[in-house]
């Protein structure tokens, strides 16, 4: 059966969150300013029927955590967040591979012109359903 979980990257200034399916894979993702967290959580939860809140366990999880759990009724699920910046850094480049002479330059030497929090998103679902497979 299909399972719909919502993955939160908290940071002190802005966060990233997906939404993604394990049979369908990414929903929806967007990076918000973290004062918004709360509210657009409760408001993806229910729009896309998640069974599950995932969130990073480093920078601003206790926070985010506690302040969900006074509003949703979901299981909330801290998922282990090293080096996912850096592998989410590394997706978002080789996807946004940059125009003109840019697209040229290795990896290592580009940098992202956005924010990827919702890329990190992504990949702490993606380390949820391997935990649970």
């Amino acid at each position: 059966m299909d399972e719909i979980v919502l993955a939160v990257d908290p940071g002190r200034e802005k966060a990233g969150i997906a939404v993604v399916s394990r049979e369908r894979g990414t929903m929806h993702k967007c990076v918000i300013e973290a004062s918004e967290c709360v509210e657009q959580v409760c408001e993806l939860a229910e729009k896309h029927g998640v069974a599950r809140i995932v969130i990073g366990d480093r920078t601003g999880s206790s926070e985010i955590i506690e302040a969900l759990g006074h509003v949703c009724d979901l299981e909330i699920i801290a998922v282990d967040e090293h080096m996912s910046s850096m592998e989410a850094r590394e997706r978002y480049l080789r996807e946004n591979p940059g125009k003109g002479i840019a697209r040229f330059l290795p990896i290592g030497l580009r940098t992202p012109k956005e924010p990827y929090d919702d890329y990190v998103a992504e990949i702490l679902a993606a380390r949820y359903f391997d935990s649970v497979s």
